[in-house]
């Protein structure tokens, strides 16, 4: 695993973890969330493509 994929891959953990802190406050912010939920799905479709990238090659 290259040193940027590991990065994407922690980004990915920590913003899960945000998005986990932030849905069990008693009144979650729901623009907080969908912007972290967005950020996330936007690593994902990079590693996704990177790891596509990689099996080609």
């Amino acid at each position: 695993m290259s040193i940027f994929s590991y990065k994407l891959t922690q980004l990915h953990k920590q913003l899960d973890d945000q998005i986990r802190v932030e849905m069990k406050r008693r009144m979650p912010d729901a623009l907080r969330l969908l912007r972290l939920k967005r950020l996330r799905l936007s690593v994902k479709d990079r590693l996704h493509a990177r790891a596509l990238r990689l099996q080609v090659n």
